[in-house]
């Protein structure tokens, strides 16, 4: 399998990236632990996950995710032979939020300690913090790469003029610069990253892994009703695209994965990897055949005639 390039970082990852989040929350560990062994047995080797997943769930208080990796990684013995990438920043609750030195420098403990390594692979900014002057969060994590705790860094939900403005810094000041980004990419949300960050990102070199890369199980052309979304765990993303828009995108899903013999969902992602500025999407699942099926998106290739129908429907 191909690998791709992680910005200038020196790392490399497959075409997809599992996203953790479904840890703890809509997978427990022993499932967690099966899927990631299919994942890492069938070639790929990026794992993402955030110090605050999964905070939302009641009675959680963040760290799951990351603590059933670990576990994971310290059964496996996998820790060589995968990239696991992290964030800081999200409200872990009582003020514990930001970008700031010391809140960073505090954080990365928790999470190297959850995760039962000594390094994280690429720790990410997971959402701007304007209160924080941006040199000092990139102060915070030059000490961390010069301690060898973290390899490269990337950012998350960054608008392009804030990131923008922090890869001029680290030019300016030879701080470390992000090379990566995280931003929510699929053929229901374009506008926001094809408009402002993807120019930015192939012009400064970053790799882009985007998140929910099937709108929250939107594209998976499960769900066309509200009744079809009603006490699921992703309702609330999923609802605000049973619109005209969001079914002109499944016809057309439909349309492409009838000549591939394919399902929605791997012509979803085979249209994503198409894109020249995209190095990886995000995929999460809850069980093994799920995973397969995604895993397999890698392998169709779409014709230009099938990506026409795709950009007509959702542009």
């Amino acid at each position: 399998m191909k690998k791709r390039k992680l910005g200038d970082s020196g790392l490399e990852i497959s075409p997809l990236v599992f996203g953790g989040n479904v840890f703890g929350w809509t997978a427990d560990p022993a499932i967690s632990f099966k899927l990631l062994d299919e994942f890492v047995a069938a070639g790929f080797n990026a794992i993402d996950t955030a110090d605050v997943y999964s905070r939302w769930v009641p009675g959680h208080t963040g760290g799951e995710s990351e603590t059933i990796i670990g576990d994971w990684l310290k059964r496996s013995g996998n820790r060589n032979n995968v990239i696991i990438a992290t964030k800081v920043g999200m409200d872990m609750g009582e003020g514990n939020k930001g970008l700031s030195k010391s809140y960073i420098l505090g954080s990365v403990e928790g999470s190297l300690r959850r995760l039962q390594t000594d390094y994280i692979d690429l720790y990410q900014s997971h959402t701007d913090d304007p209160e924080t002057p941006q040199e000092e969060t990139l102060e915070a994590y030059a000490e961390l790469i010069a301690q060898g705790k973290v390899r490269a860094i990337g950012a998350s939900n960054f608008k392009a003029d804030r990131l923008a403005s922090a890869l001029e810094i680290s030019k300016r000041t030879g701080l470390p610069a992000y090379q990566t980004l995280q931003p929510n990419y699929s053929l229901l949300e374009r506008a926001e990253y094809e408009s402002n960050l993807a120019p930015l990102c192939v012009k400064e070199g970053l790799a882009v892994m985007n998140y929910f890369p099937l709108a929250g199980g939107f594209l998976t052309g499960k769900y066309h009703s509200e009744s079809d979304v009603a006490g699921k765990a992703r309702a609330r993303t999923v609802t605000k695209y049973l619109n005209e828009r969001g079914f002109k995108i499944l016809e057309a899903l439909d349309q492409v994965a009838k000549k591939f013999n394919a399902s929605p969902a791997m012509v979803s992602l085979a249209w994503v990897m198409s894109r020249p500025s995209i190095t990886a999407p995000i995929v999460s699942s809850t069980n093994l055949e799920q995973l397969n099926e995604l895993m397999s998106s890698v392998e169709l290739s779409l014709d230009k005639d099938s990506v026409d129908i795709l950009n007509r429907a959702s542009a």
